[in-house]
């Protein structure tokens, strides 16, 4: 069902004044809500407030890792700190021993890692 509801309001960003259709509506338009959404965002990262998905999922990720005695290319390439393509091409070149146990499943021995880390 529809109302016919119509509440004059003032935009959060723009401050222009709008006919609302709903109560709760604080900007005239998507393009407002977007850049006030936008200078929020980087408000937070400016202030520390919001640390990255990827960050995040890193840390976590190397917790876990350091029990593992085999590694896939994707855990060497966190450990490391490189990307899986790096970790293919190294593999490849003999400077990191790894097994293939089938087409798409690579193990690498975490101690030839720790050679060329350190």
């Amino acid at each position: 069902m529809s109302t016919n509801i119509r509440v004059e309001s003032t935009c959060d960003f723009c401050g222009k004044n709008f006919i609302a259709k709903t109560l709760k509506t604080r900007y005239c338009s998507h393009t407002c809500n977007s850049r006030d959404y936008k200078i929020k965002l980087k408000n937070k990262k400016l202030r520390g407030e919001v640390k990255s998905r990827k960050d995040n999922k890193i840390s976590k990720d190397l917790e876990a890792l350091k029990h593992k005695e085999f590694l896939s290319a994707q855990d060497a390439a966190i450990i490391v700190g490189c990307s899986t393509k790096t970790i293919y091409r190294l593999l490849s070149d003999g400077t990191i021993k790894g097994v293939n146990l089938s087409k798409r499943l690579t193990r690498i021995n975490k101690k030839s890692l720790d050679k060329i880390i350190s």
